[in-house]
């Protein structure tokens, strides 16, 4: 019996799917139109999303290991790498880039930069040319509500005038400047590869020309700002013994200029007086000579600890003008949308048909 049992399943299943794909099947001209009518709409998505063009440069930086410190050296010799990565502790590592990248500060530094679009002659602010950005049809009907509402609040609301400026507050940001930051940050991508730190950044404009442009200051800003943030301790020591090398250089030539005016109004006296006198300031001389020499060897031993922690940027892939849009996929919308056109058609076929005419009577009983 359970043999028969076994049998009968399997053929009970090829019956039932053979029967729902002839269901399909006498209702192919339901299909025909329904993907008739999904082909349409998929070719009016698909030219009426502005065209988009990205820009991807790579960028490989410098290892962050002093390898040439002799305390890491030794330290490493000696198995003890707390030692040994301690003169890195404070360095900015490549995972943080993207950070960086999608932080307000860096979209602000981007956010007046002058572009000039391909079809245009004169180069605007990053900020105007965002408003010059095409937007799909649909976007500007759903948008339609929202500004005749903000219309009408701002006939009954006070303007004040003096609160207008051109200028930008980042510390108190108005809604159209904070969207227009948000489109900033969201044009701008990267990734960082945890094993060899390459960083990717993909930026992606509407136009092939601002989309280099914007990709090139991009991969400049991110250097510099790399580079401040690892050189700025450096930085501060080096002018600090700057200031201090200007000071006792100054200190050494008063002492010195001391020294030879004693010596030419006192050349013919032997007094004792006289004698000691000579000695003390040629002992000032000597001394303000040792202090402006040792300031001189901290301040070039400061200025190459300066040029030891700037980091070598090696740009593999620079930001080159798209010559195709990376977007819309018309394709990938096409097959998309005929996709679920087919599979929504066959579950009302099977199932959707049946569920609404139970629904249907049960509502007229």
């Amino acid at each position: 019996m359970t043999d028969l049992n076994s049998e009968k399943k399997p053929i009970e299943q090829e019956i039932d799917l053979f029967e729902l794909i002839q269901k399909l099947w006498q209702q192919r001209r339901k299909f025909y139109k329904t993907l008739i009518g999904a082909f349409v709409l998929g070719l009016v998505i698909s030219f009426s999303i502005p065209k988009e063009y990205s820009v991807t440069v790579t960028l490989a930086p410098e290892s962050n290991r002093k390898t040439s410190s002799s305390l890491a050296s030794a330290a490493a010799m000696l198995g003890l790498s707390n030692l040994a990565t301690s003169s890195e502790s404070d360095a900015l590592s490549v995972l943080f880039y993207p950070d960086i990248l999608a932080s307000n500060p860096f979209a602000l530094d981007l956010y007046n930069m002058s572009v000039q679009a391909e079809s245009s002659e004169q180069s605007l602010p990053l900020n105007k040319y965002l408003e010059e950005e095409r937007l799909p049809w649909w976007s500007v009907i759903m948008g339609l509500p929202g500004k005749a509402v903000g219309g009408f609040i701002s006939l009954f609301k006070p303007t004040n005038d003096s609160l207008k400026s051109d200028t930008l507050n980042p510390f108190r940001l108005t809604r159209i400047e904070a969207s227009k930051l948000g489109k900033i940050k969201r044009a701008i991508e990267a990734n960082v590869d945890k094993k060899t730190g390459m960083t990717t950044i993909v930026v992606t404009f509407q136009d092939p020309i601002v989309a280099a442009t914007v990709a090139d200051s991009v991969l400049a800003k991110l250097q510099n700002y790399v580079t401040t943030y690892r050189t700025q301790k450096a930085t501060v020591d080096c002018v600090y013994w700057e200031k201090l090398f200007k000071e006792n250089q100054q200190s050494y030539y008063a002492a010195q200029q001391k020294y030879a005016a004693y010596l030419d109004e006192n050349k013919n006296l032997y007094t004792q007086k006289s004698k000691i006198e000579g000695e003390r300031l040629q002992n000032e001389m000597n001394l303000a000579f040792q202090i402006y020499n040792q300031t001189a060897t901290q301040l070039q031993m400061a200025q190459g600890k300066v040029q030891e922690a700037r980091p070598a940027f090696a740009v593999v892939e620079p930001a080159t003008v798209p010559l195709r849009p990376s977007a819309p996929r018309k394709m990938l919308i096409l097959v998309g949308c005929l996709f679920l056109t087919f599979c929504g058609t066959a579950g009302w076929i099977l199932f959707g048909e049946n569920i609404w005419k139970k629904l249907k009577s049960n509502s007229i009983k």
